[in-house]
């Protein structure tokens, strides 16, 4: 069995996995319910290109948000209008601008009176679009006033972060002529991204299953081996068959839940630079862990590295450790430290999606279901997690914990490390596309736990219960992507929808063909004892 002291490491660990469980598209169209909609103010808020031109050279591109109202942006750069920049005098826009405009767009400062009233007074002034910079590097979601009931303004109104706008100012008071485009591209409906991102997550479940059952096949054959010879290894048969194993109980199920809770409110508190970085070593060790393992079990297969295996070296503070394990591991070591060197660069996520799915492989084949009970806790307790942290919880913290967590909102990073990601490809607005470790983690544990009751029962795919939880997986995964583009790229908890169709899937097979009761309970078939050989006592 397991020590006490690594069993309390191995919670710890999964907590950390799966405090961050969510798919996600990124965030391009934003909603906002504080204001009913009204006629002139119904826009939604969507993110805008500037590109800029400085004396006709091609310069930076900045990204600003529209306005609740004001006309619709074009979204192509093609259709967009070049157009000429001015500064605002007075840099606020509140009272008339000193100078007539003649379509200019015009850039003004945030502050000492309402946007619709900048944006009245910029239009009167013969502006044709009016750029606000914002008080901080945020965006701010720009409505109208409540004795507003309608509204007449046919401009585009866009914020920019207040870095942009004075970089903007600094070229136009060098008497340098800008140029620039307003225009706001729209998503892909379906990104290629998330067709391999669902096929890592499947393959990386169905390679975890494989190699659990053939474990707890390989396990149940020594044991009828033993008890058929009357070995004198009998006694300890229990100790091997569960060495390096952790059986999920109904109470540890539910801390495993309270422990994740516990490490995203932690995760949300403390985000910053310096705690991201600590979440890299830890990923980077568990990582190297993953990559170990799986590396060496595969190595093993074959013939040539097999001896390597089976051959042990002491190791001081690590005990025995087979020969392979010592040469797999500077490897696995120098992967993880190139990625986290490099994991700002657009190459890092290869990196990183390599060492999560060894991680969750490797945490798989570790921890098991024992049966369809433990399962159900499991699965419901992370199916109101999810619910409560992406919805529930924006009424409390007045923003979604997981979303902000995944994304490593003020920590100066890209999102914190325990997540599958893959570069959005024909998105104009770029980005990844994610999936939390806990949304394969969880659902692959039913679903390995599956594949080993149909081998030990020798069922054959049709007639076993792996095909069904296994296709309810991909189907949950799909429709969360589906719900994830009709939500407008807003984060989802994929296990909103995926634990209704595994449980769903295996309570009514197991219901219909008569195993439900032994899958609840035991979880394993009943096999016939193996005549055992009694030895005469002397």
């Amino acid at each position: 069995m397991i020590p006490r002291r690594s069993l309390s490491c191995l919670w710890f660990v999964l907590g950390l996995l799966y405090s961050a469980s969510l798919v996600s598209g990124g965030d391009i169209v934003h909603h906002d319910d504080s204001l009913p909609e009204r006629p002139g103010c119904n826009n939604n808020f969507v993110l805008v290109k500037v590109p800029t031109r400085v004396d006709g050279k091609e310069k930076e591109e900045f990204v600003g948000v529209g306005a609740r109202f004001g006309p619709t942006l074009e979204s192509k750069e093609k259709h967009a209008t070049l157009i000429k920049l001015a500064i605002a005098d007075p840099a606020d826009c509140c009272t008339t601008p000193k100078y007539k405009l003649t379509g200019e767009v015009i850039l003004v400062h945030r502050g000492n009176c309402s946007f619709t009233t900048k944006t009245k007074v910029a239009e009167a002034a013969g502006a044709s679009a009016i750029l606000i910079i914002n008080n901080s590097t945020d965006l701010f979601k720009m409505v109208c006033e409540k004795g507003e009931n309608v509204l007449d303004i046919n401009i585009p109104v866009v914020m920019l972060p207040i870095d942009a706008g004075r970089s903007l100012e600094e070229t136009v008071h060098s008497n340098s002529v800008v140029t620039l485009q307003l225009y706001s591209p729209k998503r892909p409906a379906v990104d290629v991204a998330e067709v391999f991102l669902w096929l890592m997550a499947v393959g990386t479940i169905l390679c975890a299953s494989y190699w659990s059952a053939w474990t707890a096949r390989e396990e149940a054959i020594e044991q009828d081996k033993l008890l058929k010879d009357g070995s004198d290894e009998l006694l300890q048969v229990s100790t091997a068959s569960s060495r390096g194993v952790v059986e999920i109980t109904v109470i540890s199920a539910i801390l495993f839940v309270v422990v994740a809770s516990c490490f995203l409110i932690m995760l949300y508190k403390l985000m910053s630079f310096w705690f991201i970085e600590v979440l890299v070593v830890l990923f980077c060790i568990g990582g190297v862990e993953g990559l170990q393992t799986c590396l060496v079990a595969l190595l093993s297969c074959l013939g040539w590295f097999r001896r390597f295996g089976e051959s042990y070296a002491k190791v001081p503070l690590l005990g025995a450790v087979s020969y392979l394990t010592l040469a797999v591991c500077p490897f696995c070591i120098v992967s993880a430290v190139i990625w986290a060197v490099y994991r700002q660069y657009p190459f890092a996520w290869i990196g990183q999606d390599i060492l999560g799915i060894s991680l969750i492989i490797t945490v798989l084949q570790i921890v098991r279901v024992p049966n369809l009970k433990v399962g159900v806790v499991l699965l419901s307790c992370g199916f109101m997690y999810d619910i409560f942290w992406v919805f529930v919880s924006k009424w409390w913290f007045r923003e979604s914990v997981m979303i902000v967590v995944a994304r490593g909102d003020k920590s100066g990073e890209d999102g914190i490390p325990m997540l599958l990601k893959i570069p959005r490809m024909f998105d104009p607005w770029g980005g990844y596309s994610i999936i939390g470790f806990g949304d394969i983690i969880l659902p692959g544990l039913l679903v390995t736990f599956a594949l080993r009751y149909d081998w030990l029962a020798n069922k054959r795919l049709k007639s076993g219960y792996f095909l069904g939880t296994m296709s309810a997986y991909g189907l949950g995964l799909l429709i969360t992507y589906i719900a994830l583009n009709l939500m407008d790229g807003h984060g989802q908890p994929a296990l909103l929808y995926i634990v209704p169709f595994i449980l769903g899937t295996l309570i009514v097979l197991g219901h219909k063909r008569g195993d439900l009761k032994t899958l609840w309970t035991t979880g394993e078939p009943e096999r016939p004892c193996p005549h055992i050989r009694l030895q005469p006592q002397s």
